[in-house]
Parts: C-alpha cells; structure tokens; sequence
C-alpha cells in the first residue's frame, strides 16, 4: 500500500522515502469478553473498523494485523488486512506485553523486507471510533516534532481527578487534587486527561531499544476527541460503543 506522504512541504521535501508499519494487536484469548476483536458491533466485526480506517491512511506503508487466533486472522483478511502470520503462543498470553509483540511484528516484516521501518503504529481495535484522519493527525506530529511517541489521550470530565476520593478512617479525603467545593466539572483545574487506548505512533528504534510505547520526556499527546473515545473492555463498553457509532 503505497501513498504520498503528506501535502506539507516539510514532509514532502524531507521526507520522501519516510517507511511507516502500522499494526494491530488482536490476541484470542480475551477473558473480560471473549473474542471481542471480532465480535459483530453495529453489524461489523469490530476489528473491521479499524482496519477500514487503516487502509486509508496516507501515511502507512504496510499495515499488519497481529493475532495467535486463525479465525480471527480469516477475519481481518477478509476485512482487507494482511495477516501473514500467527503470533507465537508465548507472545499472546495474559502477562504477554504488547511491546513484546509490536516488536515481533516489526522483526517478522523487516527480515521478509530486507528493510528497517522509520516508525511504528499500533491502531487498537478497542476503539471503533477512531478515523483514519485521527491516525494521520498522530504520525505527521510524531514526524514534525520529532517526538519518540505521540499516543492518543482524551479529555477527562467527570472523571476529573479532583473528583477522586479514598477513605481513611471512616472519612471522605482527596486522593490527589484537591477539589473545590460545588465546583462545575467544567471549572475543574488543571485539565486531565487519560490514555484513550486508540493509537500510538512510535520511532521504531525508541520501540525496539526502549522496549516502550511511551513514558519519555519527548512523548507528545495526540488528543482525541470525547466523541470518538472509547476503549472497549466489557459488555457495558459494547453498548455505549454501538450507540456512539450509531450517532456518528
């Protein structure tokens, strides 16, 4: 799949020849519900979604599904994908990380290649809602800034952390932010936000000497908007997916 890489004459004259991986990572063995990845949401499997998204990309050179499970390999093959593998089972257990199998995947196309990737994205098929130009918005600020990662975050409201408390003694205490009495979530100070387990666009060499996604001092925000944040982990989050996607 190959694309121009942007419009922006920075990209364009500096970068021509720039390779970017893009994978997803969609193990079998999901406990909290079972085979989510391709699970039918809003009548699609919800990998499909992202796969979709992905192959619209301007950015990506190559975009690889990651799975241990063969339906779920047929799946993504049928949804557009390659799948040209099957993820090694010591690599798709629970305690397995997903740094572990990024860097598998890398490995497994650039020995196929003969070629070193610039970077790498891992797109989770956790969140339906995302849009390829969300994953393009990710890579060209990663290139421009010159970032080791750029992940995706959204906006926390209610969840705000001032509005967080533990118990001690019997009694209600802040745990981290201190709150303002009767202050509107929207008053609340500073504004937080939290991993929206959508996207992370890395160097290649920061993923596989680093051994991290993210968590440099040189890691930037990509901030997503509320309105396509979600991350699903239990059936509760299939519901509220299904009725966002309806709305978009």
């Amino acid at each position: 799949m190959a694309h121009n890489i942007s419009s922006n004459k920075y990209l364009m004259n500096q970068n021509k020849h720039i390779r970017v991986l893009g994978l997803t990572l969609a193990r079998g063995g999901s406990k909290s519900v079972p085979k989510k990845n391709i699970r039918n949401i809003a009548g699609k499997p919800l990998i499909s979604y992202t796969i979709s998204e992905a192959l619209k990309s301007k950015f990506l050179t190559r975009y690889i599904v990651s799975t241990d499970d063969k339906e779920i390999q047929q799946i993504a093959i049928q949804c557009g994908a390659e799948a040209p593998f099957l993820r090694p089972s010591k690599l798709s257990t629970d305690k397995s990380s997903s740094v572990s199998a990024m860097q598998h995947a890398v490995e497994w196309a650039e020995s196929q290649e003969g070629i070193k990737y610039d970077f790498v994205v891992e797109l989770m098929c956790t969140n339906p809602l995302k849009t390829y130009k969300d994953i393009d918005a990710s890579i060209e600020k990663l290139i421009l800034t010159k970032a080791d990662s750029v992940i995706a975050v959204h906006k926390l409201e209610d969840h705000h952390p001032a509005r967080i408390k533990k118990i001690v003694n019997d009694k209600i205490v802040d745990f981290c932010v201190p709150e303002i009495l009767e202050s509107r979530r929207q008053d609340l100070k500073p504004q937080a936000f939290i991993r929206s387990g959508s996207i992370y666009a890395l160097k290649r060499d920061f993923l596989m000497i680093s051994g991290k996604r993210y968590g440099s001092d040189n890691s930037r925000p990509y901030i997503l908007s509320n309105k396509r944040a979600i991350n699903i982990d239990t059936e509760i989050d299939f519901t509220i997916a299904e009725s966002m996607l309806e709305k978009s």
